[in-house]
């Protein structure tokens, strides 16, 4: 059962070698993994059928780490130590945040080149965070598919700076992904609605996400997208 064959410069592969990958988007307040069979696109279900995984990270005093729908119960309980909406925390600095205003209300420290979130399991990073909902992820897509991940396609805002997507690679790597492409999210949205296979010309592309709201204006030309502006509020 394969997603789809690589084939990547310096590797061999045999001419019916399957390889598993997956498309990922790592969401403010959702995330979800999905892989394509039989040539349409299946977003794939935890142990309970649930599709959508939150994006909430609860650490305990014991070392162990929450991640999902379990964590989230537990955010007005333990919200020091309940991290959601991480996405908005990826490749900044704390003054950064709190400038922006108190929507943030965890216990931010300066760190080596990013912020830091105090918690009982220590200082954690938005890297850090973030890799744990990419490892629940990866482990629920090699469970579905039954074999290894070669890799994934992650989805990222299309105002994400370098910074901010150097970051999310980050912590892809760190959660045992490898990154085969960053996506600006506006683009697999056209791409989803088979807009490389149309006519070319201009398309704007609205992101109504669970705690965003962006709104991108795409050029598509040659069967190439250039993300010409891109505006909202986060």
């Amino acid at each position: 059962m394969s997603l789809l064959q690589i084939s990547e410069p310096g590797m061999s592969t045999a001419p019916h070698e399957e390889r598993l990958a997956v498309g990922i988007d790592l969401g403010t307040t959702n995330s979800l993994v999905a892989t394509v069979r039989n040539g349409s696109p299946e977003v794939l279900v935890d142990e309970k059928g649930e599709k959508l995984l939150p994006s909430v990270v609860r650490y305990l005093e014991n070392g162990e780490v929450e991640v999902g729908e379990e964590a989230r119960l537990k955010s007005s309980e333990d919200p020091l130590n309940t991290i959601s909406s991480v996405k908005r925390l990826m490749g900044r600095s704390a003054d950064e945040v709190r400038q922006e205003g108190s929507y943030i209300s965890y216990d931010l420290t300066d760190g080596e080149g990013m912020l830091r979130l105090r918690t009982v399991n220590g200082e954690k990073s938005p890297v850090e965070v973030s890799a744990e909902i990419l490892k629940k992820l990866k482990s629920r897509s090699e469970e579905a598919l039954g074999g290894e991940l070669v890799g994934a396609v992650v989805t990222v805002p299309a105002y994400f700076d370098d910074a901010q997507r150097q970051a999310t690679k980050d912590s892809a790597k760190l959660a045992g992904l490898n990154v085969l492409r960053l996506l600006a999210e506006p683009t697999a949205a056209a791409l989803a609605y088979g807009l490389d296979k149309g006519a070319e010309g201009l398309y704007i592309v609205f992101d109504l996400g669970g705690g965003t709201f962006d709104v991108s204006i795409l050029r598509l030309s040659k069967g190439v997208f250039e993300v010409l502006a891109t505006g909202g509020n986060s």
